[in-house]
């Protein structure tokens, strides 16, 4: 049996205390599960910048672009998971890799890009791949450029962009 549940969201169209009240006895009481009452709260969707952020995710209602009145759910990965991953690039080309193959190298950042963006590739995640692509293919140049005494240089007439993608770098 579960005896407690890490991550747990409710949505409701009419929330209320009634049914707040409802959600906890049924998960205290039936489910015998502990709420963190300092963790829980209510965001009411209608108001202006109010916003979710669950596993990985930002939810929240953007007005609709013509003005048409309508409203929609936007999905994108959160500024959370967003800093975790600048993180991971930072680390998967920083010093420390300087003696790594570029080929094992590249590997390992297309194996880990194509994970975090199967994980996020849900919603809205275009402005969120292109801020990470430009992170990754700057963190690559700063990496080819320290590599050694003889830094990296990409062939005469073409860019570290070019080279980078004849590399084999994965695009999101």
């Amino acid at each position: 049996m579960v005896r407690y549940a890490d991550d747990f969201v409710v949505l409701a169209r009419f929330p209320g205390g009634r049914l707040t009240g409802w959600m906890e006895s049924k998960l205290e009481g039936w489910l015998g599960l502990e709420i963190h009452r300092d963790k829980t709260r209510v965001v009411n969707w209608k108001e202006e910048g109010e916003s979710l952020d669950f596993l990985g995710f930002t939810f929240r209602y953007y007005e609709d672009l013509p003005g048409r009145g309508w409203r929609y759910l936007n999905v994108s990965p959160s500024a959370k998971a967003l800093k975790k991953e600048r993180e991971k690039l930072h680390e998967m080309t920083d010093r420390r890799q300087n003696g790594r193959p570029i080929p094992e190298l590249m590997e390992g950042l297309n194996r880990h890009l194509k994970g975090w963006k199967n994980y996020f590739d849900f919603g809205y995640p275009r402005v969120a791949f292109g801020k990470i692509h430009s992170y990754v293919r700057e963190g690559l140049t700063q990496h080819l450029r320290r590599r050694s005494q003889r830094p990296f240089r990409p062939p005469e007439g073409t860019t570290y962009y070019e080279q980078i993608q004849r590399l084999g770098l994965v695009n999101l």
